[in-house]
Formats: structure tokens, sequence, C-alpha cells
């Protein structure tokens, strides 16, 4: 606010003296006319309301933060003497830069002289207040339930679970990928895409039970009818006509959301080898889904039951190549932020 004054009053007078000097030697100044102003190009107010960014999550906290990205068009605010003022916002989309509205008024050079002005001090002060502070507490609140979420993980095998994850993360790298890269140069997508809808398929029972335990009975029934069209009209479930043709979307439920459903508490975090994050609750409910929900146990062939396991988890990798890369890329801290991931990812699917 200082500095604004302090620049109205050296450089208006100044430029009022060599307007008053340029008047004395040419005559008096005509009135300029309306083509005037169009060949000046005459700036007018932005109409176009701000985009703000779309997504708010945790992510994109980090990334949008006030005043860092390019300022959009907005319309200036003005008080009672139509004096403007700037108002810049984080720009979402569009051309970045500032239109300032026109003034046509002439300041008062009395009022500028004594320091009074009509402007509300906190008008000139920074930019963006309202925004900022509408925005800043949208980030609080998100930074706040972030940490909140975290500091609810119990994770006392912290060391135990970081050496695994570099494992997972170097066997993922080394030996799954490239294997799943020239599977998928052989195989063709839409047969690979036959052979996850088949073990979508095999594991109905498993939905179909847990379903039931949670209450929801109208996902078990769509379950139960989604099994019975895609095993007769989709050939043992390598097609999913339920979906495509009746809209029948599966319900995925397992006994880990199961027991969190009725109340169970989490555990201790825990990264299984080869498998990837999980805690106490899901890692004993994986073992009893498989062991009494999962077809493939009652083969009653431990080489042959395990390489089915194998090759339906090699099978799904290969549909989504590049994901886990791009899921890295957004890590300072892999460890954590799989973790974190994990455990919020588990609480959404409990409670929808």
């Amino acid at each position: 606010m200082r500095l604004r004054r302090l620049l109205f009053l050296t450089v208006v007078p100044a430029l009022m003296l060599a307007a008053h000097a340029e008047a004395a030697v040419t005559g008096p100044a005509k009135p300029p006319s309306a083509s005037t102003h169009e060949a000046r190009g005459t700036l007018k107010p932005a109409t176009s309301s701000p985009t703000y960014p779309a997504s708010r999550n945790l992510r994109c906290a980090v990334l949008y933060r006030p005043g860092c990205q390019s300022a959009e068009t907005t319309p200036a605010r003005r008080d009672a003497n139509s004096r403007p003022t700037l108002a810049l916002r984080p720009a979402g989309t569009g051309q970045g830069g500032v239109i300032l509205a026109a003034d046509t008024q002439e300041p008062d050079l009395e009022s500028l002289q004594t320091g009074d002005s009509d402007t509300p001090e906190d008008e000139g002060e920074g930019f963006g207040d309202g925004f900022d502070e509408g925005f800043g507490d949208d980030l609080e609140n998100e930074f706040q339930a972030a940490e909140k979420a975290r500091q609810d993980i119990w994770d006392p095998l912290e060391g135990y679970n970081r050496v695994i994850t570099v494992f997972n993360d170097r066997m993922y790298f080394w030996v799954l990928d490239p294997l799943a890269r020239g599977y998928n140069f052989v195989v063709p997508e839409l047969a690979r895409k036959g052979v996850n809808n088949f073990f979508h398929n095999l594991l109905f029972p498993l939905r179909f039970v847990n379903n039931t335990l949670q209450g929801k009975l109208l996902n078990a029934c769509e379950e139960l009818a989604r099994f019975c069209i895609n095993t007769t009209i989709g050939i043992l479930g390598l097609w999913d006509p339920a979906r495509e043709w009746f809209g029948l979307e599966p319900h995925n439920e397992d006994l880990g959301q199961t027991l969190g459903y009725w109340g169970v508490g989490a555990g201790p975090h825990i990264v299984l080898p080869f498998f990837g994050p999980s805690n106490l609750r899901d890692a004993f409910s994986s073992w009893g889904d498989y062991r009494y929900l999962d077809p493939r146990s009652y083969l009653n062939d431990t080489p042959t039951e395990y390489g089915l396991i194998a090759f339906e988890e090699f099978n799904y990798v290969s549909l989504h190549l590049g994901e886990y890369d791009n899921l890295k890329k957004d890590a300072l801290d892999l460890y954590t932020f799989l973790r974190d991931v994990y455990e919020q990812n588990r609480k959404m699917e409990i409670m929808r």
C-alpha cells in the first residue's frame, strides 16, 4: 500500500507536468474519439470465470499451491471510485497472464498527497486473498486428514517391511516385468483378457459368500446371476456378457473386507514377499479365502495349485504393464507411499 502511494506521488505528478508542457507547445489536446480508443486497444475487464485445479486430493494439494501456477484472467475488483485492483488466481487451464480493467477516471491527487483513500487496506495487499484463504483451508484439512490416517497405521515391523519392499521391487523389474512383456508380445490381448475373465469367474464363491456375510444380499444375487450367465453364455467365463449385455457389475469382496466390515481391526502392517503390502487381518484372511473358497485349493496337487495362482498373477501383470512404474514415480519414499495407498484403499473398500 505504501509502495503504491509512493509511485503515485512521484510518477503521476511528473506525467502531468510533461502533459502540461506538451500542451503549452502544441496547443490544447482534443478529446480522443471512439475509434482512437479502439485503435489503442483499451483493456476491458475479463468476463471469464477462473478455473481452479479440479483435483484436490493429497497429491494435487502439494502440486497446486496458490501463487505457484500462472495467473488466469479474472475480473478486477473495483471500489466506490472505480479504481481497479488486481485479482490473481492459480490457473488450472487456459492462457496465463493478468488483464487489468481499464480505469477512465483521473486519479485524485489531493487524496494521494494526503494519504486518504477509499480503497481498503487489504485490497491492495497480496492477491487472490479470498481464494487463498479458502484453498488454504482445504489444504490444511487434507493434510490433517492424511496425517491422521498415517498415524492410525500401526507399523512396528517397518524395518522388515522396507527390506521386503526393496526385494519385491527388484523382483518386479528384474524378473516379472521382462517376462510379462515377452508374454504380452507373444499372446494376443484378447486371449489374455479371456484368461483374466476365466479366473475371475472361477473365484465366484469367494465374492458370493463374503457379500452374503456382510448382508449385501442384492450384490450376492447379482454375483450369482453373473456366474450363471458368464459360465454358460460366456463359455466358462472367458467372456463377460453379464456386464456387456445385462449391465451386471462385479462386487469384489474378500474375507478381510468382511472382518473389517464387522469391526475387526487391520493390525500391524506387513509386506509379504512376492505379494506386496498387506496387514495382519488381510494376510490371515487371504489364507482363509484360498483354503475354503478358492476352487483351486481342492485340486490336492500343490504344484498345480501354486502354478495356477502364479499364472493368474502373471497374466494380470501383462494387462497392466507400466502402471506400477507410474505409481512409483509419484513416491518420495516408496515404502511409505505403498503402505499408505494400500491401507487407505482397504478402508475405502470396506466402507463402500
